[in-house]
């Protein structure tokens, strides 16, 4: 019986945008290089129920083992997704990015970063090593602003690829931040609106890139948008996505096999 040709469409039961079917299709390859996937519908495609996503055929036995691994990555990453172009559609017009955080899964990084650019947003750094993030400890320990532009000016030597990123809470620290050199971002964390406009307003239309985060939802997002920031960080597109729902539904063969 599980050694019959066997085919099989994994269908959407949500409403949404699809991403992960390139790792879908990966694992029905994995688990046996015989089967066939044909991919219906790519990543960063809206998805309703009952649409087709992927096509399988195959031996039953490798289909059905195949099954739950796949079906696991379709709806966790379509679920990223959906969160994702949800936070993109709110803020629509005001020119702000939605940016992931390493807020994400262990061992699911890569994947559920691309699963944020599948829902239209943009990746934050990847990990400790992309970009220099310093926070409000790391100002304490380093001793002050002064001590700061001498470790940004030797990073800018030993590391000249990689960006630097200050961490704000206050505006004074803005205003700081402000007057150093070779700073790309400054993060805005926890400002209400009202010190978000402000920063954006010292500024002046040059400098640093701002980026506003803390505790982002979608009541929240556009007003903060409205802001004239830049970037707006949210966690919750990777540790709050609730998963899609896709089920694979095997079909009579036209052959009779």
């Amino acid at each position: 019986m599980y050694n019959r040709e066997a085919h099989g469409l994994i269908l959407s039961k949500s409403e949404g945008v699809v991403a992960g079917v390139e790792v879908a299709e990966e694992v029905f390859k994995r688990i046996d290089d015989e089967n066939s996937v044909k991919v219906l519908l790519e990543s960063g495609n809206h998805v309703s129920p009952g649409a087709y996503v992927i096509e399988v055929r195959g031996k039953a036995r490798s289909l059905l083992t195949a099954e739950r691994v796949a079906l696991n990555f379709l709806q966790r990453l379509s679920g990223v997704a959906t969160k994702t172009r949800q936070f993109v559609d709110s803020v629509d017009g005001t020119g702000a990015k939605i940016l992931d955080t390493r807020k994400t899964t262990p061992g699911w990084r890569a994947l559920e970063k691309a699963a944020v650019i599948a829902g239209g947003g943009a990746n934050h750094r990847m990990g400790l090593y992309d970009r220099a993030m310093v926070k409000d400890n790391h100002l304490v320990a380093e001793g002050g602003i002064e001590a700061l532009q001498k470790a940004i000016n030797q990073l800018r030597v030993n590391k000249p690829g990689v960006e630097v990123e200050l961490e704000a809470d206050r505006l004074e620290q803005v205003e700081a931040f402000l007057k150093l050199d070779g700073v790309d971002y400054i993060l805005l964390d926890n400002m209400n609106n009202d010190s978000l406009r402000k920063a954006v307003e010292m500024r002046e239309g040059k400098g640093p890139l701002l980026e506003a985060s803390g505790g982002v939802d979608l009541q929240t997002v556009a007003a903060i948008a409205k802001t004239g920031v830049d970037f707006i960080s949210v966690g919750a597109l990777t540790h709050s996505a609730t998963a899609l729902d896709f089920s694979l539904e095997f079909t009579e063969l036209s052959d009779g096999k």
